[in-house]
């Protein structure tokens, strides 16, 4: 975006934490989760897809949602985990999509079982909705060239905000960076290709943010040459 004196206004930083809320229901076993999945706000599908990147508890490297959690821990289900595991969010334009998903590979598993297995009570699964909250970071980067430096200072809120969280806001489901980088024209547009490579969800946020910060020093790296 243009200012009156065409200078671009800079990259405002916000900071970010997803507020947990419970929806009171629960599921007891794989009919009651598809049921759930069917009729829980949009904002459930996304906090548990995402809120583990946010939740400083949340360390499982072979499962980074939390119905394959469940699904290997409560139900001791290792094919339907596998199953979920491998789901990528950003491959799905919607949040209605990506439920759809979900619904269609649980219809699937209870066709192929017997007897859906029930879990006890402690070990039901909770349906959580997502509060995003946003705050000002109290940062802004005047020019594309001070990524490289900016980012890799970033907190992992921050990062989560302008990179996964954007893509619920911007147009054509871009992260912060990539809509700032095309008010600039085409000047940028191999570094928001190389942007749009990066895949957020099947690593950590801080990996994340070590990911993006190589994106923009190798490429202002070579820039410069």
């Amino acid at each position: 975006m243009l200012l009156k004196n065409n200078a671009r206004e800079p990259f405002t930083v916000k900071d970010c934490s997803l507020v947990a809320i419970a929806t009171g229901r629960k599921a007891q076993n794989l009919r009651e989760l598809v049921e759930g999945v069917r009729q829980i706000h949009r904002g459930s599908i996304y906090y548990h897809f995402w809120g583990g990147l946010l939740r400083p508890n949340f360390d499982d490297p072979q499962f980074h949602n939390d119905f394959a959690v469940w699904s290997h821990y409560a139900l001791h289900d290792d094919i339907l985990a596998e199953r979920l595991a491998v789901i990528d969010p950003t491959d799905f334009y919607t949040l209605e999509l990506l439920r759809q998903e979900l619904i269609e590979i649980i219809e699937q598993r209870l066709e192929e079982v017997i007897r859906p297995l029930w879990v006890p009570e402690d070990t039901q699964f909770h349906f959580i909705r997502s509060q995003i909250v946003v705050f000002h970071a109290n940062k802004n980067i005047e020019h594309p060239k001070d990524l490289a430096e900016a980012v890799p200072q970033l907190p992992v809120g921050c990062i989560f905000y302008h990179f996964i969280d954007a893509r619920r806001r911007q147009p054509k489901a871009l992260d912060d960076f990539r809509a700032w980088l095309a008010g600039f024209g085409d000047t940028y547009e191999e570094l928001s290709f190389l942007l749009a490579s990066v895949d957020p969800y099947f690593v950590t946020l801080r990996e994340l943010r070590q990911q993006l910060a190589d994106v923009f020093r190798h490429y202002f790296r070579q820039v410069a040459r």
